[in-house]
């Protein structure tokens, strides 16, 4: 029963999307271009449920780039309207296209020339005739069984809101790292820092010049913790690494390792990553390259850092 129950509030609510998708025209780049043009905020505003789509989708849009922010339309006419300004959007959420609240706030909208968009399920309402652009959410019966709790309409004003953000953040050329300027706490946020925030320096940093004898680099390696060490020429170029593989291979071969140099033994040419790049980045060039490390350089090649996959785990991640 309960099952019949979920599906069937899924299907109805998935019919409403495809409906939704079908039916966008014109009025949703009209829509895009009016939001674009916006040179305060974007200003959500929508009662009960709508009320509460609004503010995600407020979010939604604060997150991809566009200032935005949620008024409440029944505190805005008890002194709230100072949030509105010349310059704002307003974006009204109402599905019956005649919410008391709302309605109230037309007058000082129009009166501001601020432009007005409207997701409602009644486009042909008093709401939907007084917005510069109105988008029509569909008229379809709310999943609820008594087609009275807001279900589908809610959740094609949500799609829809996301649809708008999503197109304004491309059409304003909106990029990852644009995205992690915004997302600085959390599991998200430690995934899009940078390598420079993460990486090991000075002390941290285990390194040798390539005339280190290999019982130095040994302890080195081990104190160092990461597994490898850098080799450096006298000047601090980056010229080569030693990894923990390196040294089994050579004790294999039967290597006579501690009558050998660090520059006898190194790899050349480790692998090497930006700085300003994400985290995420060196993990993806990590596994594409099967390595644990890598090796952060100055523009003359001087070695500054180094970030290995513990690093990446410790930041929570994965």
């Amino acid at each position: 029963m309960s099952l019949d129950i979920a599906r069937q509030v899924l299907q109805t609510e998935s019919k409403a999307l495809r409906r939704l998708a079908d039916n966008l025209d014109h009025r949703f780049v009209e829509a895009v271009d009016i939001l674009e043009s916006c040179r305060g905020r974007i200003v959500l505003t929508g009662m009960g449920k709508s009320g509460i789509i609004a503010r995600k989708i407020s979010a939604t849009l604060a997150s991809t780039g566009s200032p935005s922010l949620y008024l409440h339309p029944a505190e805005a006419i008890h002194g709230d309207l100072g949030m509105l300004a010349r310059g704002d959007v307003v974006l009204a959420l109402s599905n019956s296209g005649a919410t008391p609240e709302i309605m109230r706030l037309l007058e000082f909208i129009k009166r501001l020339s601020i432009p007005l968009i409207v997701l409602t399920g009644h486009v042909h309402s008093q709401l939907g005739r007084s917005a510069d652009v109105c988008l029509d959410t569909g008229d379809l019966p709310e999943a609820c069984p008594l087609g009275l709790a807001p279900t589908t309409s809610t959740t094609a004003a949500l799609a829809l809101g996301d649809a708008l953000a999503i197109a304004l953040s491309i059409r304003k050329g909106f990029k990852l790292e644009d995205f992690a300027a915004l997302h600085p706490g959390g599991k998200l946020g430690k995934k899009l820092r940078r390598i420079e925030d993460l990486m090991r320096t000075g002390d941290a940093l285990p390194r040798v010049t390539m005339g280190a004898p290999m019982k130095d680099v040994i302890y080195v390696m081990s104190a160092g913790r990461m597994g490898a060490t850098a080799v450096t020429d006298d000047a601090g170029h980056l010229v080569g690494v030693i990894t923990d593989g390196d040294l089994r291979r050579m004790l294999s071969a039967k290597a006579p390792i501690l009558d050998l140099s660090a520059g006898e033994c190194m790899t050349p040419r480790p692998k090497t990553i930006d700085a300003r790049e994400l985290a995420t980045s060196a993990l993806n060039k990590m596994e594409t390259n099967k390595i644990t490390s890598l090796y952060i350089v100055d523009d003359d090649n001087v070695l500054i850092g180094a970030i290995h996959l513990h690093d990446l785990w410790e930041t929570e991640m994965f």
